[in-house]
């Protein structure tokens, strides 16, 4: 058996503890083991303090954030005039512009409406602060697809699971979506965004992302009827011991072993554990033991003080930071490691 070695250091648990209320609270519930009235009462402390509330005063009249579904209008703008300026070029035969190289926009902008309500829901706020935002992205917000309504949903795997956990959160009638992941599955149970160009293989970003909306949409709503679907997307990771394709044995991408967050869209072996446990909870099952490798490669990040350390920040706009800069030892980082740690070692 393997040895039980996460048992938190006090000095440790009090670094976590002197954190924003988003974290805190979830420190408090799942590592100190505060009673429920102790954590409840942070976690009430969001939507007034700190991370919760400097994201909500951010939010546009309109129900949305940065004025756009999933991109900022203004980045969308400046895709359109760049777009223009390189056909006008084209027709005249001058030579296109040279992007700029100090764009504000590099990498993908995490400012827009949904990355907002899904930072927003895993942080723990509750919907009540969000009261009459479902009403106000139905009128007011279209998805920059095909200027699809916003609770319906669009094409992509990704923003659709994030969009089915967020309604669900926040009350909307996503149930049409829901149906939507079961008739989108590729062959070998998991989900690919790129379906939509004809893929029929999954992707590990995709599934991880889907199956957690899946697992939100029903704890959130109580509807356990895609559960069988939500098992064959996490088969497909657990096949593969959430790190490896299942044709070479390789190590799937260097992104699979590289620990950050915020993670955003990119898988991690962390982001995975972290769901499988939360799955796990859900469903009464012990730890499954083809995790072995990716919580021993989580084991081995630890540095000698016990905390984990943020191995990347993912590139695009922000509203404002939430953890350490790459290089320095990262608080949630370090909760989600232990806590998972604790979960596995516990079990076994």
């Amino acid at each position: 058996m393997m040895a039980t070695d996460t048992a938190i250091d006090p000095a440790l648990q009090d670094w976590l503890l002197d954190t924003d209320p988003a974290l805190r609270w979830q420190v408090e519930r799942d590592l100190a083991k505060a009673p429920p009235e102790a954590w409840q009462a942070t976690r009430a402390r969001i939507a007034t303090e700190g991370y919760g509330a400097a994201l909500l005063a951010e939010q546009d009249d309109d129900g949305q954030w940065a004025g756009g579904a999933y991109f900022p209008k203004a980045f969308i703008e400046e895709q359109q005039a760049r777009q223009r300026a390189a056909q006008e070029a084209a027709a005249s035969g001058s030579p296109a512009a040279e992007p700029e190289q100090d764009s504000a926009w590099d990498g993908q902008p995490y400012t827009a409406t949904t990355w907002s309500l899904v930072t927003l829901r895993e942080w723990g706020l509750d919907p009540a602060a969000l009261d009459g935002t479902a009403e106000k992205l139905a009128a007011n917000s279209r998805w920059e697809y095909d200027d699809l309504p916003y609770w319906g949903g669009e094409v992509d795997c990704c923003i659709n699971a994030f969009t089915l956990a967020n309604g669900a959160w926040l009350g909307a009638d996503v149930s049409a979506l829901a149906r939507w992941f079961v008739e989108h599955r590729q062959p070998d149970g998991g989900w690919n965004c790129e379906w939509v160009e004809g893929s029929t293989r999954s992707s590990f970003h995709s599934t991880l992302n889907t199956v957690k909306g899946l697992l939100a949409w029903e704890e959130i709503t109580g509807d356990e009827s895609l559960r069988d679907v939500r098992h064959a997307g996490e088969q497909y990771l657990l096949e593969r011991k959430l790190l490896y394709r299942l044709s070479t044995g390789d190590v799937v991408g260097p992104w699979a072993t590289c620990l950050a967050y915020p993670s955003r869209w990119v898988y991690n072996i962390l982001s995975a554990a972290d769901h499988l446990r939360a799955a796990a909870l859900r469903d009464g099952t012990t730890p499954d033991p083809r995790m072995a490798d990716a919580v021993e490669r989580v084991r081995m990040e630890r540095q000698p003080d016990g905390r984990w350390l943020q191995e990347r920040r993912h590139p695009g706009e922000v509203w404002f930071d939430v953890d350490v800069p790459v290089g320095e030892p990262s608080p949630w980082l370090t909760f989600f490691a232990t806590r998972v740690l604790d979960w596995w070692d516990g079990a076994r």
